[in-house]
């Protein structure tokens, strides 16, 4: 009798501890918001057809990897998680590329918030996840990251991570996905490998799928799938150090394609880097003390003297002249990313299916810092400590 009594306590902990809710939250990289419409007959259209799908996903600024990444798991912008684009300098702390040492972020993330709160949490490549962050562990975590690891490895673990015994079991999964980001930045926006990647990438999100549905995980389990930036073709590049040292000024300069952090070793010259870069076309230069509020980039301790902006299309490197001239006489473009949040090649997607959502719902516009106190919503706890996004009206109603 005891025996059995054992037995049917520890069959109704299971089952409690598998109508607890779930969220899994995918990032696939480089997905722009209309990039689906080239998967017609797949798993995106699934998640569309059954779950709800955004018109497109506005990035923060600039709409790149890292600081989308972590805004999309903090909730917040970089001029609060700090993290101001792939790379930048910290006068105090030095170099920051690309890392994924989750002791540069700010804001507290997802998966610490969710341990926080008690609700286990299993992380896959997602920026800024391979340490603790503020010394709060992680149930599981894949770490380091390595963009040789193929989606199927992913979803394996992913499903394995979801058998595991009640206590150990996460309720609370994100990871990382290669998207269509090498192609697109490769041969541009509209070239048949972006295509192409997406088929491959889809075709894995319909294994992960699967593997839902042969557990009826649905009732419990809330799927989302979103993406960091969109893309868009290279159509103008600016010379932008060549131009500063015919000045005579030799700053050093962080950041990526489409913002410029200068450094000067002579505040002095801040007037002179000015003057050189006025009247530039396709850019706008910014005083690092006096970046538009609305940017939300100012970080002080990682904010250049002056600021460089690109307009949408225009790229702030210099590409070899051979280089240049190889693409136009192949007819090819570039892709890159980064540029202002209200362009709407920098849109992502958003997709949502399971629990806590209406077939067939349509989201409209959604902003990047929504998509954690969503997730927290879905998982009944309280957002990240610094979020101050709001929870998407048709997920979790």
């Amino acid at each position: 009798m005891k025996a059995a009594l054992a037995a049917l306590a520890l069959w109704l902990l299971a089952v409690a501890a598998a109508a607890e809710p779930t969220v899994i939250l995918l990032s696939f990289d480089g997905v722009r918001h209309d990039y689906p419409a080239r998967v017609p007959n797949g798993a995106l259209a699934r998640m569309a057809r059954e779950g709800a799908r955004a018109e497109r996903l506005v990035p923060v600024f600039p709409s790149s990897t890292f600081p989308g990444h972590v805004s999309l798991a903090t909730g917040t912008y970089p001029d609060k998680h700090g993290i101001v684009d792939n790379q930048f300098l910290d006068r105090a702390r030095g170099e920051f590329r690309m890392g994924n040492d989750a002791s540069w972020i700010e804001a507290e993330p997802l998966w610490a918030a969710a341990e926080r709160q008690g609700v286990p949490a299993a992380v896959y490549f997602w920026v800024g996840s391979e340490t603790d962050w503020r010394g709060q562990r992680v149930h599981q975590r894949v770490a380091p990251f390595d963009a040789r690891v193929p989606e199927r490895e992913k979803v394996a673990r992913i499903l394995g991570w979801l058998d595991l015994p009640p206590g150990e079991r996460p309720r609370l999964v994100m990871s990382y996905w290669h998207g269509a980001d090498h192609e697109g930045h490769l041969h541009g926006p509209d070239d048949a490998s972006v295509q192409a990647a997406l088929r491959e990438q889809d075709a894995e999100l319909g294994a992960l799928l699967a593997g839902l549905d042969a557990r009826k995980a649905w009732s419990d389990t809330t799927l989302l799938v979103v993406s960091d930036h969109g893309m868009a073709a290279v159509t103008d590049e600016v010379p932008l150090r060549a131009t500063l040292e015919a000045a005579g000024i030799r700053p050093r300069i962080e950041g990526g394609a489409a913002v410029a952090h200068l450094f000067l070793d002579d505040p002095a010259q801040r007037e002179r880097a000015e003057a050189a870069l006025r009247g530039v076309a396709g850019i706008r230069v910014y005083r690092g003390d006096a970046l538009p509020e609305s940017f939300r980039l100012r970080f002080p301790s990682r904010t250049g003297d002056l600021v460089v902006v690109a307009s949408p299309g225009v790229a702030l490197r210099e590409s070899p002249w051979s280089e240049r001239a190889l693409r136009v006489l192949a007819g090819s473009k570039r892709g890159m990313h980064g540029w202002a949040p209200d362009d709407p090649d920098m849109g992502g997607i958003l997709f949502a299916l399971g629990r806590g959502v209406r077939p067939g719902t349509q989201l409209g516009v959604v902003r990047m810092i929504d998509v954690a106190p969503t997730v927290t919503h879905l998982l009944g706890i309280a957002p990240p400590a610094a979020s101050e996004g709001k929870p998407i009206p048709g997920i979790g109603e």
